[in-house]
């Protein structure tokens, strides 16, 4: 793998694009089937887009990462997922929190950002427990030298492959964010979840009782609602994981000469559903975001059907792509997203 590299310093926006296209052909697309088979996916690959310098597309450049615009950063995604959704999911899991710390003051950069940024230590996220009130996640309270963790974080994924988690816990309106260490013990108990598509993400609910984090792992302290505005318009990232499966569709499609005539048709499509996760504004996203996993959903369900029983054997990409098209159905999904996706459907069927 060593001819596949980066030169963080002077690589454009297109240069890391076309990076990450090609790990997405060679490397990462070749290896998804044993990977989806996997219990975990293999350490190689994630270091093959440490080694790129892809670990810190969103983190600054005064840190080591790429500073990439969120456009740039979000085409890379959708390439990767292309390639292997499995692997992009665990990686996907750690550019926020690189981005985060390489932009603090103070110990805790100069301890975490360098390596966050390269790949040397990796991280995981556990916030999705935010947008679910009425099942309320992870608690912290301030106690002598730092915080105790009290609650479950329903999804951590890469456990086992992480050295860190960044965890969003509740302090009364607000929330505090911890860096972790993703090391099991009596306070910090992983439940493995053996999940029916990307199960090689190694995701687990995780329970913390009266789990000790020092302070100076504190990342930050913002308001609840703040965040809640912030997701909203952050929602758009999970589309381009869809996006990157629905292309895989298509290539693979094309490769059998199922959808010669309406090839150009499909690919205007995704061509829409990119500039569509663009530019939607926070109010549109949720309908975007129900459109483009129905794409990818559509695309993956062609596939199968073209492939007809081969579809279902285990070394067929079709039964994959499916299973990773429902995934992305409920992956990031919020209330408004889920009411979208069953409204397009009921409009276009029977019941």
């Amino acid at each position: 793998m060593s001819d596949i590299s980066s030169d963080l310093e002077a690589s454009s926006a297109q240069e890391v694009i076309a990076l990450a296209g090609q790990i997405a052909e060679e490397v990462l697309f070749p290896a998804s089937l044993a990977t989806d088979a996997a219990p975990a996916v293999p350490r190689r690959l994630l270091d093959v887009l440490a080694d790129a310098g892809l670990y810190g597309v969103y983190a600054a450049r005064a840190s080591g990462g790429l500073e990439l615009e969120r456009e740039a950063g979000e085409e890379v995604i959708s390439l990767l997922a292309s390639g292997c959704l499995t692997t992009t999911f665990v990686w996907l899991q750690h550019l926020s929190t690189a981005a985060v710390v390489s932009r603090l003051e103070g110990t805790i950069r100069e301890e975490w950002a360098r390596d966050l940024a390269t790949g040397t230590r990796r991280s995981g996220i556990a916030f999705s427990h935010l947008r679910h009130p009425e099942r309320p996640g992870p608690t912290a309270r301030a106690v002598k030298g730092g915080y105790l963790i009290d609650g479950t974080a329903p999804l951590v994924s890469g456990w086992g492959l992480i050295d860190v988690l960044h965890v969003a816990a509740v302090m009364g309106g607000d929330i505090g964010w911890l860096l972790v260490d993703a090391s099991p013990g009596p306070s910090l108990v992983p439940t493995r979840l053996d999940l029916a598509a990307v199960n090689a993400s190694a995701t687990v609910s995780l329970h913390f009782s009266r789990h000790f984090v020092d302070r100076s792992r504190l990342t930050t302290i913002e308001p609840l609602s703040e965040w809640l505005a912030r997701d909203a318009a952050g929602l758009r990232t999970n589309g381009f994981l869809a996006l990157g499966v629905a292309r895989r569709c298509l290539s693979l499609l094309r490769e059998a000469g199922e959808c010669s005539g309406a090839a150009g048709e499909v690919e205007l499509a995704l061509q829409s559903a990119r500039a569509a996760l663009v530019s939607s504004a926070p109010d549109d996203l949720p309908e975007t975001r129900a459109r483009v996993s129905l794409l990818a959903l559509d695309l993956a369900g062609a596939l199968v059907a073209s492939g007809g029983g081969r579809s279902m054997v285990r070394t067929a990409q079709a039964q994959r792509l499916g299973r990773e098209a429902m995934f992305l159905l409920v992956q990031g999904q919020t209330g408004k997203i889920r009411s979208a996706q069953l409204r397009l459907l009921r409009a276009r069927s029977t019941w």
